[in-house]
């Protein structure tokens, strides 16, 4: 079922990402009175071979354009008249241009239309950021509540954090908010580093320029460091082995086979310790401390759910003030492609790591649906198809742009059979990448 969840909302969020995108192209094409033959969600043909097994799931004409969902489920399209693209090449336009064509437009209304989906992309994230800042505020954890120190997982032990460290500057700078630790400057920046107080000693801990691949390969709940806790019994599994020896909510529990604990991963400590025993635990209950002979599980657990004694605070905004946190929330993702390009570009960071493809992101979706995160991610995937778009490959908008750009600076204008190869090697470097992503990738991690 998570599975299933997880690939409902990756076609979802495509599904409406895509079309607002295609939309995009077709709204400035229908603006310049352009014909617009085709406007489908995923492909109705075996892409990037628009002749072969052409069907469509839905379809119907209205006017002179046809509107349907392919049945190749990736990506979409608008077939715009008198254009090379996947749908047409150079022979499918032998003659003089006509009224109705894009050939037949001026430069600077073709580039509109090629960035159209692009300028679509970048106003559907603004607006989901914006409406998501105006609905649910800004959570947020304060860094005060870190006052026990921090709990590092394997990457951050790797690379030098310790259990009890308290972070107290990111960059030679103070913070207010925990979360700056994970913010884009820090992981993606050069030269980054934390300041920890270690039992009274000041440590600098540098983020190496790899760090970005390992940070990567870790699951999507798997932070680097998050605040140690103490913690409190909010509720008790009925039928487990906790409720048997008479766990009740509202218990502290402060020694588990006489090993004191004051911390959750303490607890966890000591209960993995005793695993498949049962084991005395000592318990504070109206201030009086209980024994309770407690049957510990092979995985470690006693059944019950912990209540955090973190305290989170919440930043409310007007509809005014969401609008410019919408745009810095949507572009600080263009940002944070800008610079993982560029580390890419410097190889101090590897390709290969870095790309993912459906799985990845279906994985970031998670197994439960989740309106708040779901909006979340499709905002940032918005950004992220905008950018991928702009970038200058044939066979994408940037590569379009680049040769409209090119028109319009030298006044003259590309040979179609030019644009048709360049389509063809663009479109040969598209399908590389998305067998390495869709298949090749994936198969190595089952390997490995």
């Amino acid at each position: 079922m998570e599975i299933l969840t997880m690939i409902g909302q990756l076609l979802l969020a495509l599904s409406l990402l895509v079309g607002l995108h295609e939309f995009g192209h077709f709204a400035f094409a229908k603006l310049f009175k352009i014909r617009v033959d085709k406007f489908y969600i995923f492909f109705d043909f075996l892409f990037p071979m628009p002749n072969v097994m052409n069907f469509a799931l839905v379809k119907k004409k209205v006017g002179e354009t046809e509107y349907g969902i392919g049945w190749f489920p990736l990506g979409g399209y608008v077939q715009i008249h008198g254009m090379i693209d996947e749908t047409q090449d150079a022979s499918a336009l032998a003659g003089p241009p006509k009224d109705d064509e894009f050939r037949g437009k001026p430069a600077w209304q073709r580039l509109l239309v090629m960035l159209g989906g692009i300028i679509m992309n970048v106003i559907t994230g603004i607006v989901i950021f914006a409406a998501m800042t105006f609905h649910y505020g800004d959570v947020f954890l304060p860094a005060s509540e870190a006052r026990y120190g921090i709990l590092p997982n394997g990457l951050g032990r790797e690379i030098g954090f310790r259990t009890g460290d308290k972070i107290v500057k990111i960059n030679g700078r103070p913070f207010t908010e925990f979360d700056d630790v994970y913010k884009p400057d820090v992981i993606l920046g050069n030269n980054s580093f934390y300041t920890v107080d270690r039992g009274g000693q000041l440590v600098d801990i540098n983020i190496p320029t790899n760090f970005l691949d390992k940070f990567a390969k870790q699951s999507a709940d798997s932070l680097l460091v998050r605040p140690r806790e103490t913690f409190a019994v909010e509720r008790v599994v009925p039928g487990g082995a906790a409720a048997k020896a008479g766990l009740l909510a509202g218990d502290k529990i402060t020694t588990v086979g006489g090993q004191p604990v004051q911390f959750f991963d303490e607890l966890q400590a000591a209960l993995l310790a005793n695993k498949g025993k049962k084991t005395e635990v000592l318990v504070e209950r109206n201030g009086e401390t209980l024994p309770l002979a407690i049957e510990v599980s092979e995985s470690g657990r006693i059944g019950f759910e912990r209540k955090s004694t973190l305290k989170l605070g919440t930043r409310s905004y007007s509809l005014a003030e969401s609008i410019p946190q919408g745009v810095d929330k949507a572009f600080g993702v263009i940002g944070l492609q800008a610079r993982a390009f560029g580390k890419i570009f410097r190889r101090e960071i590897s390709a290969s790591e870095s790309l993912g493809g459906p799985v990845e992101i279906a994985q970031q979706f998670g197994g439960t649906w989740e309106w708040q995160h779901f909006w979340g991610l499709a905002a940032g995937l918005s950004m992220v198809l905008a950018f991928m778009n702009l970038l200058p490959i044939p066979a994408l908008d940037g590569g379009h742009v680049v040769f409209l750009l090119y028109e319009m600076i030298l006044r003259r204008k590309p040979s179609d059979k030019f644009l048709e190869g360049a389509q063809r090697v663009g479109t040969m470097l598209i399908l590389a990448l998305m067998a390495y992503v869709i298949i090749l990738k994936p198969l190595l991690k089952i390997i490995s």
